[in-house]
């Protein structure tokens, strides 16, 4: 049995970081519906992020704050991640996906202006990550139910980046190697927000 279990609290020694070879490999599928072993990590990776975005806990454990976690972040070769999502309004999502996949994304792209973070890495990484502004996904949740999905803005590029990890691709892979700050030519592209909205 794995040790991330419901009562297991993932902590950032848990985490793996960037030079380990699982974040490399294209994760496994998940046989569905999943079972009782895959419900359990995700439960513990989705109370993970509900950890460290809390203030007395992230402090407790010593917690990165996350919106979005891979199982190969925490050693497991399996197509699955979390995201918790808090809109503008402070309505607060949770995101459980088993085998998730882009089925369709705008030709519009967009980046978020101070870079993006990333839990499996310790290092300040400048420069920009062209993203999809909006993206339609499938996937499967904890009961087997096949799910469609469509995320626009901020949620679009926290879903790109894990679906990535599961891929076996770093958000830096993305920066333009000669020029961070270079973006893509031909597309309609744009920030985000302002750096100073942030």
């Amino acid at each position: 049995m794995s040790k991330f279990n419901a009562n297991y609290v993932i902590v950032m020694e848990d985490i793996v970081r960037e030079g380990n070879p699982i974040l490399r490999v294209d994760t496994e599928p998940v046989s569905m519906p999943p079972t009782e072993e895959d419900r359990e990590e995700m439960a513990s990776m989705m109370q993970f992020l509900k950890n460290s975005q809390n203030e007395e806990m992230a402090r407790k454990y010593k917690l990165r704050a996350g919106v979005g976690i891979s199982a190969n972040q925490i050693g497991l070769n399996k197509r699955m991640f979390a995201a918790l999502l808090t809109d503008v309004k402070g309505k607060v999502t949770e995101y459980a996906l088993f085998n998730p996949k882009i089925i369709s994304h705008s030709e519009a792209m967009t980046y978020l202006p101070e870079s993006e973070g990333c839990l499996s890495v310790d290092r300040p990484i400048q420069g920009f990550v062209p993203r999809y502004e909006r993206i339609q996904i499938k996937a499967y949740l904890a009961d087997g139910s096949e799910v469609k999905l469509r995320f626009k803005g901020f949620p679009s590029i926290v879903m790109q980046h894990e679906i990535d990890h599961l891929n076996g691709i770093m958000f830096f892979d993305r920066i333009h190697a000669d020029n961070p700050f270079k973006l893509p030519d031909h597309v309609q592209i744009s920030s985000l927000y302002k750096a100073s909205d942030s």
